[in-house]
């Protein structure tokens, strides 16, 4: 007899307001992957017109005995709204469509997600942050639904996952949340000292970034020979993965592979992963990476945009990506290349166009060099061996006094060598 979980059917509802450019059917669809991703089995997806949410129920009236009558008729075990509810809709939703029917939002279901994907310790501790930030507002009518859903399992279970029965209390939660960023302003502190000893070493750094599912650390992969996990899900890499690389012209430089955004990111999960979004704001360049067969991906470049505004890295000097190009036709990829003339257009999962993007991130690498010349002693050893890495060499010759070299050097390379240059 199988042991695996029989996966929950789930009835997702949307209310169109027609406040956003995202397609109400393009929105439940990825609402629906996201189900797919927690376990789940959507078996229905209910819409509903409205000029603003209903306070009480979020959907009128009328609609929430429908979807009440639809949750028995189908046997559903979890509704799932596309938007966020308050406490009160949640608690109110749970009354009309009565026990044991979970009810839950595209947070709390992108919350669930990250518990499960969070694999190194301060992945999980800033997904417990989140979760409890989410929580705590709902504990009077919550908390303990919660508590009892853990034995049963599925999509939502593990909120507080490993938490005892006490935290239900209100000020021990708070207790643990701060505990929490405590613990987190520690990691973020090593994590800064990291970064920093990069920046000191003249590294030039590269950070993924872009809609969740565009294929990032297919990319990542292919660029280093690296076997991050890679899977088509949302969401599937939510760590970040730093792998180092030399550049034809002997440049060394660092990829990182980040978590995936997705619209209507919750505010607290991106508040709570700013020390994982800190290697983005840390990047000397974005690789901002683009399914190219998706129809909307403009809007997940807009939606990537404002989160990258929302931790201060909008500043960050940014190439566009289109991945998958092996998916396009002839005369759609021709378009895209039209419509985009600065863009790279590569497809990670058949290995071509990577030489193209390594050939730009070495133009914007060496963007700002200085070409100097310079005699660098015997005995700097680590001086010569830093040249040999940071820089681009256009001669070199090994000569009585040292290393006479000429090449082209960042700022920070120029600077070191600036005590050795001598004249051509």
């Amino acid at each position: 007899m199988s042991t695996a979980p029989v996966p929950e059917r789930t009835l997702v509802v949307g209310v169109d307001t027609g406040r956003t450019d995202w397609p109400m059917s393009e929105s439940l669809a990825e609402l629906a992957r996201l189900v797919e991703t927690a376990g789940g089995v959507v078996v229905a997806t209910e819409t509903q017109k409205l000029d603003s949410p209903i306070p009480k129920t979020f959907v009128g009236s009328g609609k929430a005995k429908e979807l009440a009558a639809l949750v028995k008729r189908m046997d559903v075990d979890v509704v799932a709204f596309d938007d966020q509810l308050s406490p009160s809709q949640q608690a109110n939703l749970e009354q009309i469509f009565g026990e044991p029917v979970k009810v839950i939002d595209r947070t709390a279901l992108i919350l669930d997600i990250f518990g499960r994907h969070a694999t190194t310790r301060e992945g999980a501790l800033q997904v417990q942050l989140a979760q409890l930030q989410y929580v705590l507002p709902r504990l009077r009518g919550m908390w303990s639904h919660l508590m009892g859903e853990q034995t049963r399992g599925g999509i939502g279970s593990r909120f507080g996952q490993g938490e005892s029965q006490l935290e239900v209390d209100r000020r021990l939660v708070r207790d643990r949340i701060a505990s929490l960023r405590r613990e987190l302003a520690r990691l973020e502190t090593r994590r800064s000292t990291q970064s920093k000893a990069r920046w000191d070493s003249g590294v030039y750094r590269v950070a993924l970034a872009g809609y969740t599912n565009a294929g990032k650390s297919t990319l990542l992969n292919a660029l280093t020979n690296s076997d991050v996990y890679a899977k088509d899900e949302l969401f599937a890499t939510l760590d970040p993965t730093t792998r180092s690389i030399d550049l034809a012209e002997g440049r060394k430089i660092t990829l990182t592979d980040t978590v995936g955004f997705i619209q209507k990111l919750p505010t607290t999960l991106v508040e709570s992963f700013k020390s994982t979004l800190a290697e983005v704001r840390a990047a000397d360049l974005v690789l901002e990476v683009v399914d190219a067969n998706d129809e909307n991906w403009d809007k997940k470049v807009r939606a990537v945009e404002e989160i990258l505004a929302q931790i201060d890295a909008n500043e960050i000097r940014r190439v566009l990506v289109f991945n998958k190009c092996d998916l396009l036709d002839d005369e759609a990829l021709a378009g895209l290349k039209a419509a985009n003339p600065r863009a790279v257009f590569v497809s990670a999962g058949e290995g071509w166009g990577l030489a193209g993007l390594l050939h730009r991130i070495a133009q914007e690498a060496s963007d700002g060099d200085v070409t100097l010349t310079a005699l660098v002693p015997y005995e700097k050893g680590m001086l010569m061996k830093l040249v040999h890495e940071r820089c681009q060499i256009i001669r070199e010759q090994y000569v009585e006094g040292g290393l006479l070299v000429t090449a082209k050097a960042g700022a920070r390379m120029a600077a070191a060598l600036k005590p050795y240059e001598v004249e051509e």
